[in-house]
């Protein structure tokens, strides 16, 4: 665990309107004037302001677009209420600055025209720091959302986990059981190693310069790391996922989060967490406590997103909220999330009226 927020003091110079943001105040371990709250994928096709840009921008080209990536960020963040904004950009990209080229087709979801098959497919991947300078408009994106925001609201940078974006690299895509990755990792451990390896340096660099533009906290998604059992995730993802957030600097809390990860939250928290992400399968209180509680870590999340699919019964999510607080959330430590980020059949005005519960 990471813990040393509260210890080194604003180490990140930041301003005190941002320090004594609540978000950030939470990301501390520390009590807030009120329960912070955001949504992972706040800026998504639930909403009818991104429908309007993705009309006139492929999905790729949307990222690549400093201008309108700063917009549709910060006109989520606005239109819900929430306590933070996430850039928005995907963590495929970094994939694709490696040399791996990548498109999203309709349905399918990502889809890269070459895997990676062999340990000399891994070594023949692109330079990491050049990598991750290619993502210069992501960087941008970041310097335009920071000017937008209200001087207390932070910005939170992102990217994959080496897991799981060497699973996407192996598989070519996503997958129902990752097959292939894990074969890879048993038949090829060493190239398996380099390739995450290759990974952290290409993403410390991205991490390293979204601070650099002004973003005050960093999420880092093992999404896929639920496929794993305890004893490959000690071995083949956590000493890479540790080494990642060793490279943040100093003052910015990480907050790690893994989807289908009951089972790997204790490794999880020990890669350097100062907040890790609990999706909706992972009970609150007796997890937390496991993990020694506010003194220890803060933690987010994990509403069911499900209670915010249109014709939802508001009561339902009124009800899904009072759990929540019940279990031991909203208070010191606690930043409330779904479990997984927003679906595009979600209603926005739900998405809207749980910030509203929230923050009463």
């Amino acid at each position: 665990m990471r813990r040393s927020l509260r210890d080194a003091g604003n180490a990140a110079g930041l301003s005190d309107a941002l320090w004594g943001s609540p978000f950030l105040t939470v990301c501390r371990g520390e009590a807030a004037a009120r329960p912070p709250v955001w949504l992972m994928r706040q800026a998504g096709r639930y909403m009818a302001h991104y429908r309007g840009f993705r009309a006139s921008h492929g999905f790729i080209e949307l990222c690549r677009d400093p201008a309108a990536a700063a917009e549709v960020t910060l006109y989520a963040r606005q239109w819900l209420g929430v306590d933070a904004a996430i850039i928005f950009s995907d963590i495929l990209l970094i994939l694709q600055t490696l040399g791996l080229p990548l498109r999203y087709s309709t349905g399918d979801g990502p889809q890269f025209d070459r895997a990676v098959q062999s340990a000399a497919e891994v070594d023949a991947l692109g330079d990491p720091e050049q990598a991750s300078a290619d993502l210069a408009p992501v960087y941008e994106a970041c310097r335009l959302t920071v000017a937008g925001l209200p001087a207390d609201i932070p910005l939170i940078g992102f990217c994959g986990a080496p897991f799981t974006l060497a699973a996407y690299a192996i598989e070519g895509g996503g997958s129902k059981q990752y097959a292939r990755t894990r074969q890879f990792m048993y038949r090829e451990p060493a190239a398996w190693h380099r390739l995450c390896a290759r990974l952290v340096q290409a993403l410390a660099g991205s991490l390293a310069r979204q601070v650099a533009a002004g973003c005050s906290a960093v999420q880092i998604f093992d999404s896929w790391a639920g496929h794993l059992s305890a004893e490959d995730y000690a071995e083949f993802a956590a000493p890479h996922l540790r080494a990642l957030a060793a490279t943040v600097p100093a003052g910015i809390p990480v907050i790690l989060f893994g989807h289908g990860t009951a089972h790997l939250v204790d490794q999880i928290a020990g890669c350097g967490a100062d907040v890790v992400g609990f999706d909706q399968f992972t009970p609150l209180r007796p997890t937390w406590d496991r993990l020694g509680g506010p003194a220890a870590i803060s933690v987010q999340g994990n509403l069911d997103p499900c209670l915010l699919l249109a014709g939802t019964p508001r009561e339902r999510l009124r009800a899904g909220v009072d759990r929540l607080r019940a279990a031991g959330g909203f208070g010191p430590g606690h930043i409330v999330n779904l479990g997984h980020g927003i679906m595009k059949e979600s209603d926005p005005e739900l998405a809207r009226h749980l910030v509203e519960l929230v923050h009463g």
